[in-house]
């Protein structure tokens, strides 16, 4: 097995390739990244995927023209080699009552954003006050808690997510490792967020290489200061560095 034959890179996007943005839809997107992941996705084999708490088509949004695979909504949906599944907000008729609500109780508050996803929920408060961000949360708390196990509460970087129970980045990524050409890879997962800790506790435990993006405590083994350092990464890769995961820095 060639060196590049023995991983699949498996990438959040949000503060990871690229930088946080004061609201979702204002992130910039690096010019060069979109052709470097091509390229790592051609020496790789294929096994390259986007894993994201976004709908899979806002990621085609941002890395047009080319089409990913991506496991959206944290796993809700998911497309591989261009065939998409899950994901249907018909299929989620009480969380689909409980948006509605919640977009009435936050009309109120200034600078809270609630990102309707279809199949999840998120509310964004990074640029409210500290009185309404408190109100944001306690909202999108009072939602998760009212649709019960079914449903689960994310909190991540000033954002709060309800999202089904059984969907998590972990499950996602060992749902890529069963099907070519992810099957038989050692996992690479790069996050920044507390929603990705379980992603990294799942890699963890099936050997393969978390890295952890910023300097925030976590239970990744390794550790990139910042999505720029990320993108250098992948750009190296691209161009024929070799892939050793387990010289990143410890986190």
């Amino acid at each position: 097995m060639s060196e590049p034959d023995a991983f699949a890179v498996f990438l959040d996007f949000d503060g990871t390739l690229a930088e946080l943005a004061p609201t979702p839809d204002a992130v910039q997107v690096d010019p060069t990244l979109v052709p470097n992941l091509e390229s790592l996705k051609s020496r790789l084999g294929g096994a390259l995927a986007i894993v994201t708490g976004r709908p899979v088509s806002v990621i085609d949004h941002f890395l047009a023209p080319s089409r990913f695979d991506v496991a959206g909504l944290h796993g809700v949906e998911r497309r591989v080699e261009g065939r998409l599944s899950g994901g249907r907000p018909e299929d989620h008729p009480t969380l689909r009552a409980g948006v509605e609500r919640l977009k009435q109780q936050a009309a109120a508050l200034d600078k809270v954003l609630i990102e309707d996803k279809g199949a999840s929920v998120a509310v964004h408060w990074r640029l409210a006050s500290e009185a309404d961000t408190e109100t944001a949360q306690g909202i999108v708390k009072a939602l998760a808690a009212e649709l019960g196990s079914a449903y689960r509460l994310q909190l991540g970087k000033a954002v709060g997510e309800v999202v089904p129970a059984d969907a998590t980045k972990g499950h996602a990524i060992r749902a890529f490792l069963e099907r070519p050409p992810y099957a038989g890879r050692r996992a690479i997962f790069f996050g920044d967020d507390k929603t990705d800790e379980l992603a990294f506790e799942s890699v963890n435990a099936d050997g393969g290489v978390s890295v952890r993006i910023g300097d925030e405590e976590t239970i990744a083994r390794r550790r990139l200061a910042a999505p720029a350092d990320v993108r250098a990464l992948i750009a190296a890769w691209a161009n024929g560095a070799p892939i050793d995961p387990d010289a990143l820095p410890p986190a």
